[in-house]
This record gives structure tokens, C-alpha cells and sequence, in this order.
């Protein structure tokens, strides 16, 4: 198990749990569920924001959010 705001650039991830219930509700009305795909596709420096891609769409959280996240890495193999 990891936490979102340590995945690589470009890696995917299943979401397992939100530990935080009111970020866990706001990204449940995002399409964030347990078990969604999502992938890593921008880094702000200093702790700053991350994009991911859910679904066909691109979503920023906050770097502290992504810590409140567990995740299980998916290959990126073919």
C-alpha cells in the first residue's frame, strides 16, 4: 500500500481508501471511488498541487489531500 502523493509522474494507481471524510465525499462527487484507475500527470514543486487523470478527465488536489489517499500501484506494462 502507498500513499497518492508519493506515485511517480505517468504511474497508475488504484484507489483503495480515503481516510478523510469530507475530502472522501468531495472527490466521491468527482468520480473518485475506491477502485477507480487514476495516473499521475503533473507535480507542482514545494508540496504543491498534483493533476491526475479519472476517467477522461484531468482533477488537481492539494498536495496534503494526495497524503490522506491510499493507493495499490498498477503496471504500466503494454
Amino acid at each position: 500500500m502507498q500513499i497518492l502523493s508519493k506515485l511517480p509522474l505517468f504511474k497508475s494507481a488504484e484507489i483503495c481508501k480515503i481516510h478523510d471524510q469530507d475530502l472522501e465525499q468531495r472527490l466521491l462527487e468527482m468520480g473518485c471511488t475506491p477502485g477507480e484507475k487514476i495516473t499521475v500527470v503533473r507535480r507542482a514543486p514545494f508540496k504543491g498541487p498534483i493533476a491526475i487523470m479519472v476517467s477522461s478527465y484531468m482533477l488537481s488536489i492539494r498536495y496534503d489531500d494526495a497524503c490522506n489517499i491510499d493507493i495499490k500501484v498498477i503496471n504500466n506494462e503494454g
